[in-house]
């Protein structure tokens, strides 16, 4: 079928069923980032390959909202689908909900599909349509009758990992979800979260791609730990180790009859944002429903020293194949052989080669020239550069290691810069710094570091679209919340032990993209008179090119901090490659 088949079936089963608007979101019932294949809904019906979106259909108009990271990209996917892109003006914010307002009359009937919708999106639709006399229904699955040949859930196995990797171990972190509930009043708790749940019960997979989970549900309750996992994902030592720590495996479908079970009277907390609204509905009448954020994200977020001890050490070992990568790419341009598509997959081969890896943290950016004003680009073989020896090469990348987790972007030169682009790089670089080296008082939320970030380039009259910062995982999620450093007001504090990007960027559209993202960790720094002081550790180890460099734009403090990063890149890295390759970064980490 073609999308534009796909948007007329779904519309026939619209008419057949009286509902006026059908809304797809991206996601899952775990209220995933980055889903399995049996769940990417929005790149079946409409073409658009994004993380981030929300169809709207209705039987005159079908539209595509998204934010600024894909507008160019949703743009090209939509073509011929029947799907209109709509701009979002505020990053992730449910502004289609508006849009029926205004254009469909009241009485009118709005689905969506349970399995797929949070209950935190399920309640914005509900609380503001239902007062206006629209009709809701939460229980609509117009996909599966026509998805022919969908993609299976996954069935791969599953692992523990022991406390020598994470530093805590699983009745440790059963105990402090328990002290918890017990402070906020709950009897019973569920994780629906994937990465929450991994966290919690130490278990790792890959069900999905690029995310060391697996699909499950935990139940918590004072008496009883329950994990609710395909049967035959875990081995039988697997299961046996369970059993030990007082965690019960039963089969994954099983999570709805135990939510059906509970008794009335009982209370029960679960995540508004990251439960879906079929699992929410599963709950009976009588049951006190808490709905507050899992335990496991604040206490996942903070990393204990052995996790942090850990992730100094991928971030050296992601440095020596990020060095390697770089090195092969300036020596091997002039052969114009070499493209976004085959740099991507020799950076994922020069990682697998390090220890511990399981895969790239996410699909690679590599963009050449215009690509890399795409902040989330992936090349396709339709859209696959050759790279030539001039301009911007943009790579974002990650790898995922038993011991961390890296997050990594660089742009460097293959030739002919123009002073415009130098300068924008070092803009770029001096908000980098500038959030690197920020000293902030304990309590300080993510939207000051990024207006700290932002500086450089607000002086400018320059911006950019996206974020600076996002919490990132301990082999886990490489987008980690609650914490986030971007310009919404998130009543999140920054705490000891977070792991966070830093990720300034500018981009102009059909000409070339910078963005330079570190990983930092939060640090106590010191106290005075005037309270408690963090500061940052910058944990990723990669050189930043200064042959980019506009050294006028910068000061002496910004000028030191590079130097002083590039030399300590060199010092961490020199033992662990060749004598053609330290003379190489030698070269690369020289100060200006």
């Amino acid at each position: 079928m073609t999308h534009l088949e796909k948007l007329q079936a779904i519309r026939s089963l619209m008419k057949e069923q009286n509902i006026d608007a059908y809304i797809i979101p991206s996601s899952d019932p775990h209220i995933s980032e980055y889903l399995p294949d049996h769940y990417k809904c929005i790149e079946w019906t409409s073409g658009f390959t994004g993380s981030a979106g929300t169809l709207m259909i209705t039987q005159e108009f079908a539209g595509l909202w998204t934010d600024s990271r894909y507008f160019v990209q949703a743009k090209e996917q939509l073509e011929g689908s029947g799907f209109e892109l709509v701009k979002l003006k505020v990053q992730h914010a449910p502004e289609y909900v508006q849009w029926v307002s205004e254009h469909l009359p009241t009485g009118a009937k709005v689905a969506f599909d349970g399995n797929l919708a949070s209950l935190l999106v399920a309640n914005t639709i509900k609380n503001t349509l239902a007062p206006l006399g629209y009709s809701i229904d939460g229980h609509a699955d117009l996909l599966g009758p026509n998805w022919e040949n969908r993609p299976t859930l996954p069935v791969n196995p599953a692992y523990t990992l022991p406390v020598s990797t994470t530093g805590q171990s699983t009745v440790d972190k059963i105990a402090a979800i328990k002290a918890q509930l017990k402070s906020k009043r709950a009897d019973a708790h569920l994780i629906s979260s994937l990465d929450d749940l991994a966290w919690a019960l130490n278990v790792r997979g890959t069900d999905v791609p690029c995310n060391p989970v697996v699909l499950g549900f935990a139940f918590i309750s004072e008496n009883e730990t329950n994990l609710y996992i395909t049967a035959g994902k875990l081995s039988e030592e697997a299961v046996a180790e369970f059993n030990s720590y007082g965690v019960t495996i039963k089969p994954y479908e099983e999570v709805y009859d135990k939510l059906k079970s509970l008794e009335k009277g009982t209370s029960i907390l679960v995540d508004p944002k990251r439960t879906c609204f079929a699992v929410y509905d599963s709950i009976p009448e009588g049951v006190q429903i808490i709905e507050d954020m899992n335990p496991s994200t604040m206490l996942k977020a903070i990393k204990n020293e052995v996790e942090v001890s850990h992730t100094r050490n991928a971030m050296i070992n992601d440095g020596v194949a990020l060095t390697k990568f770089f090195k092969w790419v300036e020596e091997n341009v002039a052969s114009g052989e070499l493209s976004e598509i085959s740099i991507a997959d020799y950076l994922a081969g020069l990682r697998s080669e390090q220890p511990g890896f399981k895969d790239i943290s996410f699909g690679t950016i590599a963009g050449y020239k215009a690509h890399g004003a795409l902040p989330h680009y992936s090349a396709t073989l339709e859209s696959n550069s050759l790279l030539e020896q001039n301009g911007l090469l943009l790579v974002d990348s990650g790898g995922q290691y038993e011991n961390g987790t890296t997050d990594i972007t660089r742009v460097i030169s293959l030739g002919n810069i123009t002073q415009a682009e130098k300068e924008d790089y070092t803009l770029v670089l001096k908000g980098t710094i500038e959030g690197s080296m920020a000293i902030f008082p304990k309590g300080t939320r993510g939207y000051q570091i990024d207006a700290i970030t932002r500086r450089p380039m607000w002086q400018t009259l320059r911006n950019y679209g996206h974020g600076t910062g996002h919490g990132v995982g301990f082999f886990l999620n490489v987008h980690e919340g609650p914490h986030v450093f971007n310009g919404t007001a998130t009543d999140i504090a920054i705490e000891p032990g977070m792991i966070t990007s830093i990720e300034p960027g500018l981009y102009k559209e059909g000409e070339y993209g910078i963005r330079i993202e570190n990983l930092v960790l939060s640090k106590e720094l010191k106290s005075s008179q005037y309270g408690d002081f963090m500061d940052f550790e910058t944990l990723t180890i990669c050189y930043i090119a200064t042959d980019l460099v506009e050294k006028s734009v910068l000061d002496k403090v910004h000028i030191d901090w590079l130097n002083q990063y590039n030399e300590c890149v060199y010092n961490q890295l020199e033992s662990k490659l060749t004598i053609e390759e330290k003379n190489w970064l030698r070269e690369k980490t020289k100060a200006i």
